[in-house]
This record gives C-alpha cells, structure tokens and sequence, in this order.
C-alpha cells in the first residue's frame, strides 16, 4: 500500500499506517524530519521544484529523479507500507504514487490507474514532468501522459487530504 499525504502529515501518517519506507519529494531548502520509525536506508528524498519547465534557480525533476524513484520502489519488499509526501500532496506526490503503482504492476492500464488516482484524491494534479519522464523510462508510449492530462487538473486546495492507493497487478 502506498500512501500519499503532505509534509505537515508525515509523522501522523507514518505511524497511523506503520510505514517503513519513506519518499520524499522536496525543494532544495524545505527540511523534512525523518521519523524515527524510518530506518535511513529506507527513506529516499529527491530534491527537485513542482515545475515542468526549466526555471532559473530551480530543479526541474528529471530523468535521475524518476530512475532514483522507481529503484527505490523496486527494492520495497511490500511488507509494509510506503510513504510518499510532496510539500503540498497534491502534484509531485500523487505523481510519483501513480509512476510507483503502474511500475510494480506493468499489466494495469494507465487510464483505470488515474481514474483511481482522481477518485481517491481529488485535488490530485500529478505533476506532468515526472509522468512524462516516467511514461518515457517505463515504455508506456505515452498512455501514463494521456490518462493523466484526461483526469485533468484536480480541485483547488492548499493542502492534499491523505489517502491510500493500493498496487495491484
């Protein structure tokens, strides 16, 4: 199980779920505590901005970001859940869920996996470069990007409300 929620809910989500992995999806200077329940080798944070185009004096995330993504989620052994957090929840997180879910389950289809996404989180708006690079590494030839832009962008708020997606082949 993975489950998505923001900076300011990780430690409440990690010890309601009994989370041992740890993804973290931060700008360069945003600090993140991590919980004392996260060993270090099972927490990954990648520092990139929530763009998706190159902007002077911000990380764009990028083709290093989603390979560091998807090997941490390769070594995840599921028996426990994973925590995945962006500032807000809503756009680098829910993004990196959805690349993290059709990685270990190759054989469900994109649009059925966004849909979901869309469902249980309705402020999702997967941050399009990460899906992108992912849909490109991943050989989806460019069904993760279509069924992202078909859900479209989610509804306004300040601060994603946590939910669980489920991985299922």
């Amino acid at each position: 199980m993975i489950h998505v929620c923001s900076l300011s809910k990780v430690e409440e989500t990690v010890a309601r779920t009994g989370a041992e992995r740890l993804l973290s999806l931060l700008a360069d200077g945003t600090g993140i505590i991590r919980p004392a329940s996260i060993l270090a080798e099972n927490h990954l944070h990648l520092v990139m901005h929530d763009i998706v185009a190159a902007q002077e004096g911000m990380t764009m995330p990028g083709e290093e970001h989603v390979r560091a993504l998807l090997d941490f989620a390769y070594r995840w052994d599921r028996a426990k859940p994973m925590v995945v957090h962006c500032y807000a929840g809503i756009s680098r997180s829910t993004a990196s869920a959805y690349i993290i879910a059709a990685a270990l389950a190759p054989k469900r289809d994109e649009a059925e996996l966004a849909k979901t996404l869309r469902f249980l989180s309705p402020s999702a708006t997967p941050n399009p470069r990460l899906i992108a690079v992912a849909d490109m590494l991943l050989g989806r030839e460019g069904r993760m990007i279509a069924a992202v832009e078909a859900i479209g962008r989610g509804a306004d708020a300040f601060e994603g409300i946590p939910f669980e997606l489920s991985i299922r082949d």
